[in-house]
């Protein structure tokens, strides 16, 4: 009896463990940014795709970090690890770090060509619009 309980202990640890792991985006979700910068480095990487911005503000060039989802779930919407490289121009839209550092997670970025380019896949509604929206990604 004592064993079948510590398997049945371990399980729900087991399971339990990848949800504990994955974390909500600190943002703020009541208000939309946009920001317009030149690419300093782009990372095709896990946990998140990460963008590195100059962006003009006020004369000055500030430093931002943006990013999105997977690596996979990018794929998914047509992002790839040549998608952006350095010097190239966009305009992120999304949402800013509730403690207001230079840092968003977008769910869009529109190219300088005008291409649009999701980051979680196309909305019919803004996500402040929508309760049911945690920026976490959905998993197959």
């Amino acid at each position: 009896m004592r064993t079948l309980l510590a398997l049945v202990v371990i399980g729900v640890l087991v399971t339990a463990c990848p949800l504990l792991a994955h974390h909500d985006w600190p943002v703020d979700r009541t208000k939309q940014i946009t920001v317009t910068g030149t690419v300093t480095a782009y990372m095709w990487t896990d946990p998140h795709v990460m963008i590195a911005l100059d962006v003009q503000a006020n004369g000055t060039i500030e430093k931002w970090k943006v990013g999105g989802s997977n690596k996979k779930n990018s794929a998914v919407t047509g992002w790839d690890k040549n998608t952006l490289k350095p010097g190239d121009v966009i305009t992120g839209i999304g949402f800013r770090f509730r403690d207001g550092s230079n840092m968003a997670q977008l769910r869009k970025v529109v190219m300088a060509s005008g291409k649009e380019m999701y980051l979680y896949g196309q909305l019919s509604v803004l996500p402040a619009a929508d309760p049911t929206f945690t920026g976490r990604e959905r998993r197959p």
